[in-house]
């Protein structure tokens, strides 16, 4: 059975835009120039302060033009850069977690400035978000962990008159691994998590709980698909491409893979459950 669900108007316009139009044949035209996300959200910032101190300049000038006495608060352009980044970042078709990182941003580094927050501190925030995030600008793959309710779904659509064999790529802290390796005994579970610092956390964390879910530190890449009989992703509209790509060649026949939020540009899935208020749409696809 195949699930549909309806689009929004504001996401049938933005599919219709001209802008998403022009995206869309860009790796066409030009299949080396494209930028990567995290490329793209600094020229946004960039773009966005530059079209700030514009519209500030303007403004202070027609205001000294007619004789009237205008004062900007630092907290007005930083929420202006916030706005403008959001905004081009929606106009650039990024995904919505890069639209709040774009207004979250300034707003946060203003905060930060006026804590007067001591510079170790600093310090050792780059330090943890190196940990989490130090590969997402090679593999475009934020993290991003899933919810329970997903768990529960992807357990109800596996095979249950078999054991199986189940990878979740991006496994972030293991939640969803060991939740599947505990309603699954019967089945082998792993993860496979590039960043160190969620990996090592999912590795203490099945230690402890004496879960039979295995956890693997390594780029999902290096793995043979045939072995397995169930894949779930959660990772990024940019890397479902390249996922697939590997998917076809080396899935065997019959077995499942399975995407929670992200569809594969043309590639039809065989069952798609349709989002709600507590989860994104969930995607699979059943190898021929």
């Amino acid at each position: 059975m195949k699930f549909e669900s309806k689009s929004t108007f504001g996401s049938y316009f933005y599919k219709k835009s001209f802008l998403k139009s022009a995206l869309n044949k860009l790796p066409t035209l030009r299949p080396n120039k494209r930028l990567v996300p995290a490329t793209l959200a600094v020229l946004i910032q960039c773009a966005a302060l530059l079209s700030v101190a514009i519209t500030t300049w303007t403004v202070i000038f027609a205001s000294a033009y007619f004789g009237l006495s205008l004062n900007i608060s630092i907290f007005t352009l930083v929420l202006m850069q916030a706005l403008a980044a959001a905004t081009l970042s929606y106009l650039a078709g990024m995904a919505s977690w890069w639209r709040w990182i774009h207004l979250c941003f300034p707003l946060a580094a203003w905060l930060l400035y006026q804590w007067h927050i001591p510079n170790v501190i600093y310090l050792v925030g780059f330090i943890i978000s190196l940990s989490l995030f130090w590969t997402t600008f090679r593999t475009q793959v934020p993290f991003f962990p899933s919810r329970p309710v997903v768990w529960h779904q992807v357990a109800s659509i596996i095979p249950q008159e078999s054991p199986v064999r189940l990878i979740d790529i991006g496994s972030g802290l293991g939640d969803m691994s060991m939740y599947m390796a505990k309603t699954r005994p019967d089945s082998q579970i792993e993860g496979i998590e590039i960043a160190p610092l969620p990996w090592m956390i999912s590795y203490i964390r099945a230690k402890f709980r004496r879960s039979s879910a295995k956890f693997i530190l390594g780029n999902y890449q290096a793995l043979d698909f045939a072995k397995y009989d169930v894949i779930f992703a959660y990772l990024s509209p940019a890397a479902m491409r390249l996922l697939w790509d590997k998917a076809s060649k080396e899935m065997r026949s019959g077995t499942l893979l399975i995407s929670l939020e992200f569809e594969i540009p043309d590639v039809p899935e065989t069952t798609r459950i349709p989002s709600n208020k507590n989860t994104p749409e969930i995607y699979v696809w059943q190898i021929p």
